[in-house]
């Protein structure tokens, strides 16, 4: 389904990502790939796993520089003879303390600490994606997010803010690369286990409450995600773009 295609994945931690488990899927089917990781603690293991599926480049990325993401996207380019057609964002960040407590008492600073990172990010790569995506005749680009961020989920706080958005983010994207057969779309996945869901005070509890309230009652993992996101990344999808595909058994269509 991928084959020949080139593709560069933003926020691989473990095993257990949801960028792993798309970036499995995508390797599985074609996609030759480029990672990023960001700091020396998770360096060694997305190196280990960039190398099981051949990976050409593996580069460390600070999304809240633009010098830097200029030049990630400047090694992409050259890796991969100019061109790009994919683009998976699963990056997203907020300080624990702001997980826990008030979303009133969310400080300035680490409020927009939180939107840079978790839906600036996205904007500042989309950008420099452009011209690679352009010269290939096309891309896609998918973004994960997360129901809080159109309902209070309780915890979850100025993550939520971050997340609307990151989700009306995809919607401008959208307009703005669809002139140029540019696709942008996001993946809204139910509570799945993975290092970043550790953070959040209570995910036990969500988790289980999903799971119980959802019409098909079962839970969700990122394997689940990564089909969802490999159907938006594909030519399957030529004619969605700006839209979110909820996979959280349905949980987001019920009001109790």
């Amino acid at each position: 389904m991928f084959e020949g295609k080139r593709g560069l994945v933003l926020g691989v931690a473990n095993r257990r990502s949801i960028a792993w488990a798309i970036a499995k899927r995508l390797a599985d089917h074609g996609a030759q790939l480029a990672f990023t990781f960001q700091g020396e603690r998770i360096e060694s293991n997305v190196r280990e796993l960039a190398e099981s599926v051949s990976s050409p480049l593996v580069t460390s990325c600070d999304v809240r520089s633009d010098d830097d993401v200029a030049r990630v996207f400047r090694e992409v380019g050259e890796t991969f003879g100019g061109q790009l057609d994919i683009l998976v964002h699963s990056v997203a960040f907020a300080a624990a303390e702001d997980l826990e407590g008030r979303f009133t008492d969310t400080p300035r600073e680490r409020f927009w600490m939180a939107l840079d990172v978790s839906a600036y990010s996205l904007v500042a790569c989309a950008r420099a994606a452009e011209p690679l995506m352009e010269a290939a005749g096309g891309g896609s680009v998918v973004t994960m997010t997360y129901l809080g961020g159109e309902r209070a989920v309780p915890h979850y706080n100025v993550m939520g803010v971050a997340k609307a958005t990151l989700d009306s983010s995809v919607r401008y994207l959208a307009w703005d690369l669809g002139q140029k057969n540019i696709r942008v779309n996001a993946v809204s996945a139910g509570p799945v286990r993975t290092l970043a869901a550790r953070s959040i005070a209570g995910f036990p509890t969500m988790e289980a409450i999903v799971e119980e309230r959802a019409p098909l009652h079962r839970h969700v993992d990122a394997d689940d995600v990564a089909g969802a996101a490999a159907y938006l990344l594909s030519d399957d999808a030529r004619n969605v773009t700006g839209t979110t595909l909820y996979v959280d058994s349905g949980y987001h269509a019920m009001g109790m």
